[in-house]
């Protein structure tokens, strides 16, 4: 019986589903073969030393990404400069071509320790070849910024910093799971998930359904954004939807990396008003559930 219930529980979490949302960014990526690192979505020549670019796949590689702050020491409630300086995985240079993800070059996040600061917001690229923003941080402690951007002729990034303020820090977040529905600015989000105990590892999808749902709109290009967080922020994804049409119902998919508790922010935009909600959400690791499923009777 256990097996058989393993087996159910295997089958739910590989369900099929329906075709996924189309890429913005589908197309060749263009390398010149003298140097890798010059890449392009588009053909042409390369900027360094004259070659025709070729068309090839990118190498799924992590660039660098260097965060510095001033004022130092960082003050809470006092405002600091973040420039985000982007380099190549290959010989380090700097990076100032960016592809347009969700209308905007760079999406940045910010995260505080006990989970409740939270902000999605996007960094202007300078003529410096650096991201800019600033920022407020409001209280002490340990945040993570993660910086979401996409560089010309490589593959999506996503690098998260972390940011020490000096001072009397919060006690770290304990989560619980909470799936009670939530009043935003001027909609309620509920959430389900499938499989209902989501499984680290495997595809969780998640459901959420939005009320009212007359004036929904796209916010940055998606009818939706989702941060995910684990309860230490070691683990952060950001997610757009996989099925959506504008109606009441918005479904993500995620693949929870560890068995932890994660915190899940998701906005949706109603009549030009961003809404933002979150749930929390345990994670169990597969041979530990079933091990604490009830004895089943022969």
């Amino acid at each position: 019986m256990r097996a058989a219930l393993l087996s159910l529980i295997l089958a739910l979490v590989a369900g099929q589903t329906p075709a996924p949302l189309p890429s913005q960014n589908a197309g060749d990526v263009y390398i010149c073969p003298m140097d890798p690192d010059v890449r392009s979505n588009n053909p042409g020549k390369c900027a360094r030393c004259g070659m025709a670019l070729v068309a090839g796949l990118p190498d799924p590689v992590e660039y660098h990404l260097d965060l510095s702050i001033s004022p130092r020491p960082i003050k809470p409630g006092q405002p600091a400069s973040l420039l985000f300086a982007v380099h190549d995985p290959w010989k380090n240079r700097p990076v100032t071509n960016f592809q347009v993800v969700h209308e905007k070059l760079f999406h940045m996040f910010v995260v505080s320790q006990d989970l409740e600061v939270f902000l999605h917001n996007h960094p202007t690229l300078g003529s410096d070849g650096l991201f800019h923003y600033d920022y407020v941080f409001p209280k002490a402690g340990m945040y993570r910024v993660l910086g979401d951007f996409y560089p010309d002729g490589a593959t999506p990034q996503l690098i998260a910093k972390t940011v020490i303020v000096p001072g009397q820090a919060p006690k770290p977040a304990t989560l619980a799971r909470d799936y009670s529905a939530k009043d935003a600015e001027n909609l309620t989000v509920e959430l389900v998930t499938e499989p209902q105990q989501p499984i680290s590892g495997a595809k969780t999808q998640m459901i959420f359904r939005v009320k009212p749902a007359d004036g929904l709109e796209k916010y940055l290009g998606a009818w939706g954004h989702m941060l995910v967080a684990s309860a230490d922020l070691i683990d952060m994804i950001h997610e757009h939807p996989f099925i959506a049409d504008g109606g009441p119902q918005i479904q993500f998919n995620v693949i929870f990396p560890r068995a932890k508790n994660y915190r899940v922010w998701v906005q949706f935009q109603r009549k030009g008003v961003v809404n933002t909600a979150h749930f929390d959400v345990p994670v169990k690791e597969l041979g530990n559930y079933i091990a604490r499923l009830p004895p089943q009777p022969n």
